[in-house]
């Protein structure tokens, strides 16, 4: 029977086993059963309508039923039923093995299924691989030729030596990734072929031995020896010899042909950037274009440029600063580096006469743009380029003040083109040694001081440039640059004009020493020899590489060691410079974040100790705010009324023209005493008056009127509640908005032909108009009298009463003109009627009375004392008249004749008087419609040239408060791009 231990049974076993078929074969109660068998009796009966297999449930709780303690039952009697036992035993044992052999079945298909899957994910793995097959011209051919001959082993062994070289050479550029190369070269022929190379061997034997050792001499060096052996030595070290010089030509060949293969492989690649990055300006993509890492950096580097705190912050970012004497290449390697020729040149004379910041950085199209402008120059066409050279040039000079030769403002230049490297250099004015014709006493001064603002940036790379066809004794630069980075941490040594060098310089290893550093005090990180042209204007950059590429491939400068291949080329320099930059980049910038940062702190705690209920508005925003106040004032001026208009006009208009009227116009003919001469007399002077001045007079106080009424809206809006900071900003608008405004000159003849008509006319036709005329006459001819006596009591000074009141003397003249008043007084009394001026003889009597009292009087004098005396008479009779002629209206309308009633003065101010009212009324009409707009329009142009011109808003809007808003608004924005930048690094790495 089975045995039920603490392990789970199969119910199907169980139900076999025990079922109640036996219970009736073996015809036991079914209460005698095991307890276990009477629980799966029960679950069979309960299982059996409809038959079906067991649940899981049912299967946990037999499990459950199986760790009960039970003893197996006993086996049947041995003649009841023996042969069906062991059949049932026979079945369990079959099933078992079937059990079995399902185990094996599972583990075979796991094992093939497994493989399978292994199998398919090495093939995905496999394909997602780059197919390199296409990269096998990359091998020279002559490494297939010679893989039959070369003894791979030997070769491997060579290995592990030029990986020690590899690694003893100069830090700068990095050669630890060519170690790595050699190790996995190394790796790799190890599993090659093993053949025997003569050449190997030979250039081992070269590496092995020192050229310094003694014991190694040159065929030259070695005696011949006379034995057979000694010849045969001599022989063999010939042929070595020769064999290491194949070998050496051969590599240089080699490594000219991997040159041309890279530059081709560069060439097709910037092609290909071109193409999709002019497919993504098409928007092809369709996705937003982020600026590059070097324009962010750009942007902070012109913000700094313009930045001038009192906090001591000082710019530590890193730029490339070129730095050399005066024609020594400096613009030619820039231009290399560019891949144009964008600067001014000039032979012998200086040409760089600012510090020119120009940010190089890759882009679709070899173009370039000014920081402040957004015109493109494209560098490909030869008139681009020329107007791109022209305008440098043109702003230099521009930045130069009167009387100095350069300038420290920088001019910020972009470049952007496929294959150039990131970076900012900044051209510096060369360094001179002496002043010559033409140049400021201080211009020698002047660079130096440029320079080494420049380069005393702790951060600042240093591209110090040497002319190589001159003496080093004669470099400037060397001593200077030596100065501001004494350890050479910093500083990379270029020699310029290196075929001119090694033409003219009679021992060629001079070259090697500057190159190695040992001829010049200074230290650098690294050392370049370049060839920048022929010295002709006309070439372009290509033909520039070309003649560089082959110069150094035929030099022997490079073919005697003299050079290594990683320091020569243009190309080879600005790979250099722009890591070198982004590694100081990366190493700083942080840094100088965490100063801004603090700067920040400072300026906005002192704003807001000193100003804490303002708003930080820079100068650009209070002059925003100061033109709307402006304008709104000018809009002010249109809402003027009409009448408010005509009576300031009126008012303004006859206190210009009174004077010429009564001393032109009426008097002369009033004192004609003829009613036709004074008619005749009033016509002809108001039609000269009317022809050459009254136009331009009138026009004059309409302009004045406007100017006036103009600025006293400005200072009635400056008593709500302005700001005084506006105050000589609003004056300078005001000043330059008039003195732009002219009227219109056509206005002047339409105004000369209304007022010529009002002039004409001369009928009255209601007797309120002849009351107004009267009245405007009495009171011109009362203001004349009170002026006229006001000048006769300065003339003849204070009267008695004056003096015994005021204790005020007459002066001797005054007493000569009192007695000359007084003579002349009774000889009007004598004659009311006289005329306007006196005879000689009449003269003469006066004088002679006066000098019979004792008076001494000059003639003149008396002329002049009878003038104002006989015109304050006429002003009586006058007044005296236009009382009469009150009532003289009634017989002016009928035109009767009466002497006494002769009112043609009164017409006369009747006529002045409605003249001036139609020149009023047409002045307003001008002013309310064209006149006002105009000069909105004026004031609107004024604000935009100040807008856009810096110094001017520097010069009108000024102060404490407005530089402190200037600065803490430039330092938020160097701090959020500086963290943008970081942040942008940081992704980049």
């Amino acid at each position: 029977m089975l045995r039920v231990g603490g392990t789970v049974a199969c119910s199907m076993a169980c139900r076999n086993l025990v079922s109640p078929n036996m219970a009736l074969r073996f015809r036991m109660p079914l209460q005698k059963l095991h307890p276990l068998s009477r629980a799966i009796h029960h679950r069979y009966n309960a299982s059996a309508n409809p038959p079906r297999p067991p649940h899981r449930s049912a299967a946990r709780h037999f499990t459950s039923m199986s760790r009960l303690p039970m003893r197996p039952p006993k086996p049947p009697p041995r003649g009841h039923g023996g042969w069906r036992y062991q059949q049932h035993r026979n079945f369990w044992m079959l099933r078992l093995a079937s059990r079995l052999l399902k185990l094996r079945y599972i583990l075979l298909g796991s094992a093939v299924g497994g493989g399978y899957t292994a199998k398919k994910t090495y093939d995905e793995w496999k394909d997602m691989l780059p197919d390199m097959s296409e990269y096998n011209w990359v091998i020279p051919d002559f490494v297939w030729e010679m893989s039959e001959q070369i003894d791979l082993d030997k070769l491997t062994k060579m290995l592990p030596e030029l990986e020690e070289i590899a690694k003893l050479l100069p830090e700068f550029p990095d050669f630890d990734k060519i170690g790595e190369n050699f190790t996995f070269l190394k790796s790799i022929l190890s599993t090659g072929v093993s053949v025997v190379s003569e050449e190997a061997s030979g250039l081992r034997l070269l590496l092995a031995d020192a050229p310094g050792d003694p014991t190694v001499k040159s065929a030259t060096e070695t005696p011949v020896s006379s034995t057979p052996e000694a010849s045969d030595k001599h022989f063999k070290k010939s042929s070595d010899k020769e064999k290491v010089d194949q070998l050496q030509e051969e590599l240089l060949r080699t490594q000219m042909k991997y040159q041309r293969m890279l530059e081709r492989l560069e060439k097709e690649n910037k092609d290909l950037r071109k193409v999709v990055l002019q497919k993504d300006e098409k928007g092809i993509h369709q996705r937003k274009v982020k600026k590059s890492l070097i324009d962010m950096y750009s942007e902070v580097l012109d913000i700094l440029s313009d930045f001038d705190s009192n906090y001591n912050t000082q710019d530590h970012l890193p730029r490339v600063v070129v730095v050399g004497d005066q024609s020594a290449g400096k613009t030619s390697v820039l231009e290399m580096i560019a891949q144009a020729r964008i600067f001014p040149r000039g032979s012998g004379e200086m040409m760089t006469r600012s510090p020119v910041k120009v940010t190089l950085s890759e882009g679709p199209h070899h173009v370039a743009m000014f920081k402040d402008s957004s015109r493109e120059f494209d560098l490909g066409k030869e008139e681009d380029l020329a107007a791109l050279r022209h305008e440098i040039e043109l702003r230099m000079r521009k930045s130069v003040k009167e009387g100095q030769t350069v300038s420290p403002e920088t001019i910020s230049l972009n470049v952007k083109g496929p294959g150039i490297q990131r970076m900012v250099l900044v051209d510096l004015p060369g360094v001179i040694s002496t002043v010559t014709a033409g140049m400021a006493s201080d211009t020698k001064e002047t660079i130096f001081s440029i320079s080494k603002n420049y380069m005393q940036n702790p951060n600042a790379i240093i591209l110090c440039i040497q002319d190589g066809s001159v003496d080093a004794e004669r470099s400037i630069v060397t001593d200077l640059v030596s100065q501001m980075d004494p350890q050479g941490k910093r500083t990379i040594f270029v020699l310029t004009k290196v075929d001119l060098a090694e033409k003219n310089l009679a021992s060629p290893n001079r070259i090697q020493q500057i190159v190695e550093g040992k001829l010049f005090p200074m230290k650098a990180l690294g050392y370049f020899a370049v060839v920048t042209g022929k010295g002709s204007a006309g070439e372009s950059i290509d033909s520039i590489k070309d003649y560089e590429e082959d110069f150094f491939q035929n030099s022997r400068l490079l073919r005697d060691g003299m050079l290594k291949a990683h320091q020569v080329t243009t190309k080879n320099l600005s790979l250099a410079v722009s890591d070198c930059f982004w590694k100081m980049v990366r190493e700083s910038v942080e840094q100088q974040a965490d100063a801004f940062k603090a700067s920040r702190f400072n300026l906005e705690t002192e704003w807001k100790n000193n100003y804490p209920r303002l708003r930080e508005l820079d100068r650009n925003e209070l002059f925003e705010k100061a033109k709307n106040e402006i304008l709104d004032e000018v809009i002010s001026l249109s809402q003027v009324t009409p009448k408010h208009w005509e009576a300031i006009l009126l008012k303004k208009l006859w206190e210009r023209v009174s004077t010429h009227v009564i001393e032109n116009i009426y008097l002369p003919a009033a004192q004609t005493m003829n009613s036709g001469t004074f008619n005749t007399t009033v016509d002809i002077k108001l039609k000269q008056w009317t022809d050459k001045q009254l136009p331009h007079k009138a026009l004059e106080v309409a302009w004045e009127t406007l100017q006036e009424e103009f600025a006293r809206f400005m200072a009635e809006y400056k008593g709500k509640d302005q700001d005084d900071i506006f105050d000589k900003l609003k004056e300078a608008v005001k000043d330059e908005s008039i003195k732009r405004h002219k009227w219109n000159e056509r206005s002047m003849d339409s105004l000369r032909v209304i007022q010529h008509n009002a002039l004409e006319d001369r009928s009255i036709t209601d007797k309120p108009q002849w009351d107004a005329a009267i009245e405007f006459m009495e009171e011109t001819l009362h203001a004349r009298l009170k002026d006229t006596d006001c000048v006769i009591n300065d003339m003849v000074g204070p009267d008695w009463k004056q003096r015994w009141l005021s204790w005020k003397n007459r002066s001797p003249e005054q007493h000569i003109r009192n007695e000359t008043k007084n003579e002349l007084e009774r000889l009007l009394k004598l004659h009311e009627d006289h005329t306007a001026y006196l005879a000689n003889d009449e003269v003469t009597t006066v004088r002679k009375n006066l000098e019979g009292r004792g008076v001494e009087v000059d003639p003149v004098l008396i002329k002049d004392t009878w003038h104002q005396l006989y015109r304050r008479h006429f002003l009586q009779k006058a007044l005296q008249h236009c009382n009469l002629c009150r009532r003289g209206f009634y017989y002016y309308q009928r035109h009767f004749v009466d002497s006494e009633l002769e009112c043609n003065d009164v017409v006369l101010f009747w006529r002045i008087q409605r003249m001036l009212l139609i020149t009023a009324n047409t002045l307003r009409q001008q002013l309310t419609n064209t006149e006002v707009r105009r000069l909105e329009k004026n004031v609107k142009e004024v604000l935009e040239d100040f807008g856009e011109d810096t110094e001017k808003k520097a010069h009108l809007i000024t102060g404490r408060r407005v530089q402190l808003a200037e600065d803490l608004k430039k330092v938020r924005e160097i701090q959020e791009k500086l963290e943008v930048f970081i942040e942008a690094l940081h992704k980049e790495k």
